[in-house]
């Protein structure tokens, strides 16, 4: 099995260290490099190529934000054949302005500093695969900012727009409608929670959260958590 190379590029001593940690502990991965700093963040992933970076985005010299967009711009220049490394923006920043420009200027995937192991991992794996891992706390975001741009389009192209929205998430539920309690889980998916924050919520096992998000998973014709929670918002299945 091919291990995922990783970067780390994040300027608190400590977060590298247990980022570090966590991942030499999965057998998967490999950490190629760190970095403490913008400039020196930028150096690493232009000499390693690594096929995973995690960004922090505040930085001395130079922010996440920009590393990302100087070598997505540099990547372009240089290996415009080649997959470029995929970029995970690592941080505590949830506002509006960060999370569209971290997207504008070329990440591939947002997680929040204080997600979990099993997540951060699969937020690793999944952007790895090509994936847009976002967390589930800034879909919100995402969502709102894909809409105002659909209402900058013409009223034809919206309407056509709006209504394979509304048939695809029409005929999905219809196939095939959420029970209460399948929507009792999928809107504390939506809101971040664990399998395990889940099951205490609802006063169920962790293995019957399981069941339950497997069939929501199913059902909404989704590949992931993060996945349902876009659609379930986009659908107006939860608000």
């Amino acid at each position: 099995m091919t291990r995922i190379q990783v970067a780390l590029i994040e300027d608190h001593d400590l977060t590298r260290a247990g980022l570090r940690a966590m991942f030499s502990l999965h057998e998967g991965l490999d950490v190629v490099g760190e970095a403490a700093n913008g400039p020196d963040g930028l150096t690493l992933l232009m000499e390693t190529q690594p096929d995973v970076a995690l960004v922090d985005i505040e930085m001395p010299g130079l922010n996440g934000i920009e590393v990302t967009r100087r070598f997505k711009q540099w990547w372009s220049e240089n290996h415009p054949e080649a997959a470029p490394t995929k970029v995970i923006m690592l941080t505590m920043q949830e506002d509006e302005a960060a999370v569209l420009a971290a997207f504008g200027a070329g990440a591939d995937s947002y997680c929040m500093k204080n997600v979990n192991t099993t997540h951060l991992l699969e937020a690793v794996t999944s952007t790895h695969k090509g994936n847009h891992w976002i967390d589930p706390s800034i879909a919100r975001i995402i969502l709102k900012h894909n809409n105002m741009q659909a209402a900058q389009e013409t009223t034809a192209d919206l309407g056509s727009r709006a209504i394979a929205m509304d048939e695809e998430y029409t005929n999905v539920i219809a196939a095939a409608p959420l029970t209460s309690r399948e929507l009792d889980v999928l809107k504390l998916i939506v809101d971040g929670c664990s399998n395990a924050e889940i099951a205490a919520r609802c006063y169920i096992t962790v293995g019957t959260v399981k069941t339950h998000v497997r069939n929501i998973l199913n059902k909404l014709c989704a590949e992931d958590r993060t996945q349902a929670a876009v659609r379930a918002l986009r659908g107006g299945l939860v608000s």
